[in-house]
């Protein structure tokens, strides 16, 4: 995920800094990062997504949106890592967190229990203040994943194809942009 500063050039004045920050193994996620950045840049604020990686410390931002693909129920370590390294000023402003993985018929047995929360969401919750956590459907492109991927996806048909739902992505994204339109919101 390259640096991209999603700021709506026609904008004025004081604008809220939001840095959007996930963890993605093969490029699903970071693009729900991107698609994020975008919204809140449409609702005037200053979006930058950075991969959490490059993300040195969280000083100048106004608010975090943190997120991470799940694989076997964990977030990836990038994601963790800055919750672990960047904890005294995440605690301190408002944080909202997400995660990407289901993939699947939504209603399919398997695609239910990959929506479960992360192993590491409790505890990043209460170190972060984290307002809310969502989990959206990911994607799964049988041409990022090695051979012995591919012949495993064999064995779970109906996996294979691009579950996200934008719509939600983007209302959800849509209501983090409202509450940090109240005045109180970065109290």
């Amino acid at each position: 995920m390259a640096t991209q500063e999603t700021i709506r050039p026609d904008q004025t004045g004081d604008r809220q800094a939001v840095l959007v920050t996930a963890a993605s193994m093969h490029g699903a996620t970071a693009e729900i990062a991107e698609a994020i950045g975008k919204t809140l840049a449409d609702h005037g604020l200053a979006a930058t997504v950075i991969a959490p990686g490059e993300v040195s410390d969280i000083d100048g931002y106004d608010a975090v949106i943190l997120g991470s693909a799940v694989y076997t129920g964990h977030w990836l370590d990038a994601a963790t890592d800055l919750a672990k390294r960047c904890r005294p000023g995440l605690a301190t402003r408002p944080v909202w967190l997400f995660s990407s993985g289901p993939v699947g018929e939504p209603t399919g047995k398997l695609a239910q229990a990959m929506a479960k929360d992360p192993v590491e969401l409790p505890t990043i919750r209460a170190a972060t203040g984290a307002r809310d956590h969502q989990m959206f459907a990911g994607k799964l492109d049988p041409k990022s994943l090695s051979g012995i991927q591919r012949a495993a996806l064999l064995a779970f048909p109906g996996l294979n194809g691009d579950f996200r739902d934008w719509d939600k992505i983007r209302q959800w994204t849509d209501g983090i942009a409202q509450q940090l339109a109240t005045p109180s919101a970065c109290n």
